[in-house]
């Protein structure tokens, strides 16, 4: 590792810039922390300085601006030297040449873990052309796993964002957007999850300053004009509050907390209401110092103001997840508004601001922790995780959104029959209350009583429910539970479980057509010769082969173009004669008044059984079967010399191919669930194609059906698939006859 060089020139000049502000961080630090490593802050800031010298912010402003920066939100939140060092470290991993081993030869494990954590990923090993969604999903896998050991990880990642958002103005246009969103979907409702209210709503107000700038800078202009009534009106409240509890001597801060711009909006949104039609624009906050007080105040409150009792919470005595506690009552005013009243005591307050961090107890050289409450806070991340770990990096979008529904934690109490509570989020069902209490309960969950009276399983349970599930050893999980689980140990199990079925399912339908067509061809072909077959496909084994043959994801013509391969000399020229003579018979055709014919069907009309058709000699070439009302066929019916009566046997067992054109709509799953849906009418795939188009998916597909009623039948089951437009029959358009240039020799 490179010594700094104290008499660079640009050096000399960031650290006499930056210099006092360094010492303005110190100072900081020691109002809570009397006696701070400051070797070790000191030597961390001259690294990062150092690192950072030749790097600048879009701004225009040094690098390094940022970092201190984020030092300086980590000393607010009254973090120990190791992290507020991580904090100035944070970006030299990820934007200079040092590496990780470098950090942590000088300045030890600990800090090297922490900006190993926060250090985003930028290729995966093995993969080349990578998506950002992927590389997102892997970077915030590898911060789950760094926070699962140390949550100063999370801290440091929060002031590394709150810093980039209180600055993304001076970031291109192209990255804002996508940031601004991140921001909003997942840092705010982590930082919710952690309990960290005031970080939570920053970010949010943040965020939606660059997601709908109109609608923020509108917001604020309404707000701002309502000013000076909204305070008087918090004090009309305020005061009569403030006399009570006087009277009743005891001691309390008092004040009105307006709600942060963002959830003032979705208020309005989810309401569809104007800012003139939203009363609870605030809440009034009560801070006293004992627990007892908190529900004496309560009292006092319900005296003065009306309460609205389906409204009161008691976190103090059921606390949310994150470790908020308050007691939250809603009450009415004299004009009828509704007004909501929170109480708490200060170590309560500390908590809700604070967060993950009013947790941490700082000696210097060591840190503390209330292991207690940070390992309860940990323990989602934990199980999370635990339900991830098999899930390889191709699950990228689905990581993603499972972390985002992990995240919106607005919370249900409800019970077992013995009394245990369970926390799950707002609108849970009692399938999620089953994959909560085990897995297992949930894989067979039939039914549920919820205060003793059967619900359905979509039912959507409320705090102090009792609820009770129903298993059965035959029941599992269906698609349908998909559309209203809402936990993500639900989900994961539920698709886990689906994806295992179809896989088999593709596996026994891939079988039955290789079974199929090997005795249509008389071939017989060991499992040796398949296995090298779908190795030399690319398949990882013989039975990922089948199932692909299966999902119609490949043909069977490549499949047999590659088995050929592997005969013999001698047995392949049989092989290929075989399967070439019985793609001339065709048993299903009778012709009348002729025999032995070669018949071909028409490549333009695919004709299937059950189709009126009728045939055409070509000259050494056989008989060619149109459907009657092909396009072709119609150019050429003056050709009557030519045209001969045919009809379909009977006992015909062929199959026949046939293509149809598809339009639905551009979404995730489409080609999974029309290929579904024709396997589950025991359809073989030759060829599937989609692509997208102005949000449209457009596309063929060629199937082998064996009749009419058969195609009608697969046609149906596409046409029902979600979001599917038209599926219809190809008609090939009509060939145009080559016309001689009779100037040509002239």
């Amino acid at each position: 590792m490179h010594a700094i060089n104290q008499n660079e020139q640009k050096f000399r000049e960031l650290k006499a810039r930056y210099d006092p502000v360094f010492e303005q961080l110190l100072e900081k630090i020691c109002t809570y922390n009397a006696h701070p490593n400051q070797d070790l802050l000191r030597r961390a800031y001259e690294f990062a300085l150092w690192a950072h010298r030749d790097e600048h912010r879009f701004s225009g402003e040094p690098y390094f601006d940022h970092c201190i920066n984020v030092a300086l939100i980590l000393a607010d939140m009254r973090m120990d030297s190791v992290t507020i060092a991580a904090g100035l470290l944070h970006d030299v991993v990820e934007d200079t040449g040092f590496t990780v081993e470098d950090i942590e030869e000088a300045f030890g494990k600990q800090i090297a873990q922490i900006v190993n954590g926060v250090t985003k990923i930028s290729e995966i090993s093995g993969r080349k052309n990578v998506s950002y969604e992927l590389r997102q999903a892997e970077t915030f896998r590898k911060m789950l796993l760094s926070l699962a050991n140390d949550v100063r990880v999370i801290l440091v990642k929060f002031a590394d964002r709150l810093h980039n958002m209180r600055t993304l103005q001076h970031v291109p246009a192209s990255k804002r957007l996508r940031i601004a969103l991140e921001t909003r979907d997942v840092y705010a409702p982590l930082a919710h999850r952690f309990g960290m209210a005031q970080l939570k709503s920053e970010l949010e107000d943040l965020a939606f300053k660059f997601i709908d700038n109109k609608a923020y800078t509108d917001l604020v202009r309404q707000l701002n004009r309502k000013k000076a009534e909204r305070e008087a009106y918090i004090q009309e409240i305020i005061k009569p509050i403030k006399e009570e509890l006087a009277s009743h001597n005891i001691q309390a801060e008092i004040s009105g907390r307006p709600k942060h711009l963002y959830s003032i909006y979705r208020k309005m949104k989810l309401r569809g209401k104007s800012l003139e039609e939203i009363y609870d624009l605030f809440a009034i906050r009560i801070i006293v110092n004992r627990v007892e007080e908190c529900y004496y105040v309560l009292g006092l409150v319900h005296n003065l103001f009306t309460p609205v009792y389906e409204r009161f919470k008691d976190y103090i005595a059921t606390p949310k997840s994150n470790n908020y506690q308050s007691l939250h009552t809603t009450v009415m005013d004299r004009r009828g508004h509704m007004v909501e009243i929170q109480i708490r005591t200060w170590d309560m307050h500390r908590v809700a601001e604070m967060g993950i961090a009013a947790h941490w107890k700082y000696k210097e050289g060591k840190a503390e922790t209330y292991q207690d409450e940070v390992e309860q806070q940990l323990a989602w991340v934990r199980q999370f995780l635990e339900e991830y770990k098999e899930s390889g990096v191709s699950d990228a979008h689905e990581f993603l959104e499972s972390l985002k529904i992990n995240l919106y934690q607005d919370e249900v109490f409800v019970f077992t029959p013995k009394g245990d509570v369970i926390r799950l989020p707002l609108g849970a069902t009692p399938v999620d209350f089953a994959f909560a209490i085990h897995t297992n309960i949930g894989m067979h969950c039939i039914g549920a009583k919820v205060n003793g009276r059967i619900v359905p399983l979509k039912y959507e349970l409320k705090s102090g429910d009792l609820v009770e599930i129903i298993t059965s050893a035959n029941q599992h999980p269906h698609q349908d539970w998909l559309s209203f689980v809402k936990t993500s140990k639900a989900r994961h199990h539920i698709r886990k479980y689906l994806r295992e079925v179809q896989f088999e399912h593709s596996v026994k339908l891939g079988e039955e057509i290789l079974t199929k067509y090997l005795k249509r061809y008389r071939m017989k072909v060991t499992d040796e010769e398949l296995e090298a077959v779908a190795t030399r496909l690319h398949f990882e084994d013989l039975r990922n082969l089948k199932a692909a043959i299966g999902r119609g994801e490949v043909s069977i013509e490549k499949v047999f173009s590659s088995i050929s391969r592997e005969q013999p000399e001698e047995n392949r020229e049989s092989f290929l004669k075989r399967i070439v003579r019985r793609s001339r018979k065709h048993s299903a055709i009778q012709v009348e008044g002729i025999d032995n014919m070669v018949i071909h069907i028409g490549k333009c009309c695919q004709p299937v059984p059950g189709d009126d058709i009728i045939g055409y000699i070509t000259r050494g070439k056989g008989i060619t079967i149109h459907r009657v009302n092909c396009p072709n066929m119609q150019s050429l019916v003056e050709r009557r010399d030519r045209t001969v009566q045919v009809n379909w046997t009977v006992e015909a067992e062929e199959e026949f191919k046939v293509q149809l054109s598809l339009l639905g709509e551009d979404r995730k799953n489409l080609i999974r669930d029309i290929t579904q849906a024709i396997a589950n009418s025991n359809t073989n795939i030759l060829h599937l194609e989609l692509k997208a188009k102005d949000r449209l998916a457009v596309g063929k597909i060629i199937i082998e059906v064996k009749n009419l009623p058969h195609l009608t039948r697969v046609i149906n089951a596409i046409s029902k698939v979600r979001g599917m437009i038209s599926v219809e029959r190809v008609e090939a358009p009509v060939r145009k006859r080559r016309r001689v240039n009779q100037s040509k020799g002239k």
